[in-house]
């Protein structure tokens, strides 16, 4: 449930405009995910999303030009506040490790945000602008990610266009993961502890490397 900045502070101010129609917005996102998720983009009609934030149809007029325009912003907005979730749950370690938080801060982030794959899964077809721009923001942060630690020594040897495809594996595996392991009757439950020690041994150990006596 969103709240007015006073109220999660627990100060009493008055909002000026900007941050009451940013407040009002966030309202309607907030909405709008719970009514995706709940209904499909399909489904998800300006009078459900409306009624979910607590606003007149009016007021969502007032801050999207029309229902596309919502849902085209909508996935891009969860990936961010995805990518913020994961940096806070990043810690400053090698850059193994920190693969490992942010595979794990990922599917903690589905359970607090359950409709994200319905809502992820719908885009391509119902919002695809909103697709699109989601995963360049994601492809587009992951990479440079991925450049720090080549430089720091940790990933020397790719190419950017390597990166770039890496990344969409790595996508592409929490997608068909979280799925298989997360999603079960409508509700998320938290990834089995084999699935993490599976993607810490590939990250870490690859999963063709030669043993030891191989390499000899």
């Amino acid at each position: 449930m969103t709240q007015t900045p006073e109220a999660a502070s627990g100060k009493v101010t008055k909002l000026n405009r900007v941050q009451r129609n940013a407040w009002t917005k966030r309202k309607i996102f907030d909405a709008a995910t719970k009514t995706v998720g709940k209904y499909g983009y399909a489904e998800a009609s300006v009078a459900r999303i409306t009624e979910e934030a607590g606003v007149a149809q009016g007021t969502f007029y007032n801050h999207f030009e029309n229902r596309q325009e919502l849902l085209d912003q909508l996935l891009p907005m969860i990936g961010t506040d995805m990518v913020r979730f994961i940096r806070e749950r990043t810690r400053a370690d090698r850059a193994a490790t920190q693969e490992l938080d942010r595979f794990r801060a990922f599917f903690d982030f589905i359970r607090q945000v359950p409709e994200f794959l319905r809502i992820l899964n719908e885009a391509e077809f119902f919002a695809p602008i909103g697709y699109q721009k989601h995963l360049d923001n994601i492809s587009t942060a992951y990479v440079r990610i991925l450049k720090r630690a080549r430089n720091a020594g940790e990933a020397d040897d790719f190419s950017d266009e390597e990166f770039e495809a890496i990344v969409h594996m790595f996508m592409g595996a929490r997608g068909y993961l979280s799925r298989r392991y997360s999603y079960s009757d409508g509700t998320v439950t938290a990834v089995p502890d084999h699935v993490i020690s599976a993607y810490e041994k590939l990250i870490t150990r690859g999963l063709f490397s030669p043993r030891e006596d191989e390499q000899r």
